[in-house]
């Protein structure tokens, strides 16, 4: 396994994952249920989700030719800095809805862990993170590092959620987060870019 891979994947991961729908309702769901149950429910469905990720961007290495995947992460990437640049300038709608969301789906403590895994994996799917880690998976090409990378960026923003959240959401900007993710992520669509051009 590459540890400088996995090194570099988390931050990353971390970035995109910190402001996102899926820690806003780690954070609802644990005020309704045990934080402990919330955060299994919510390892769980992230772990399936890495896996489902890293599998589709090592699929692509193996299936496409190697400056035909670079230029695909490199135009998924630069459409993910555009999709943090949205979410960005909508993120109070988006809490409102998913505020919505976790409170019709929260039922009591003993289905936390359940509700959690069920209320993660569907926000989850076609997630930026999610996005981040296929190409991540494509590009590196080791895709062990960066599934272990992502899931650990995953759990910790989980964890971070159902320990402080609301009191990190007061010292955390969100918006200039999904601003500073969108700059990494066209940082990288131009490298990858590059990349596919000069091989």
């Amino acid at each position: 396994m590459n540890l400088s891979v996995l090194l570099g994947v988390f931050p990353v991961i971390f970035l995109g994952e910190l402001p996102d729908k899926t820690m806003f309702a780690s954070l609802v769901l644990s005020t309704r249920g045990r934080p402990v149950m919330v955060w299994l429910g919510a390892a769980a469905a992230f772990a399936v989700h890495v896996a489902i990720a890293v599998t589709i961007g090592a699929a692509l290495f193996a299936i496409l030719p190697h400056r035909a995947v670079d230029a695909a992460v490199a135009v998924i990437f630069l459409l993910g800095a555009g999709l943090a640049v949205r979410e960005a300038r909508h993120e109070r709608k988006h809490e409102d809805r998913e505020e919505h969301l976790v409170e019709s789906q929260a039922l009591g403590h003993r289905r936390a862990a359940l509700t959690a895994f069920l209320v993660i994996f569907i926000a989850e799917w076609g997630d930026l993170t999610q996005v981040l880690t296929v190409n991540l998976a494509a590009r590196l090409h080791s895709p062990l590092a960066v599934a272990i990378g992502a899931v650990l960026a995953m759990w910790a923003v989980a964890a971070l959620a159902v320990v402080g959240g609301r009191g990190l959401l007061r010292w955390v900007n969100v918006v200039i987060i999904r601003y500073v993710t969108a700059v990494i992520l066209i940082g990288l669509g131009i490298a990858a870019g590059v990349y596919a051009i000069v091989g």
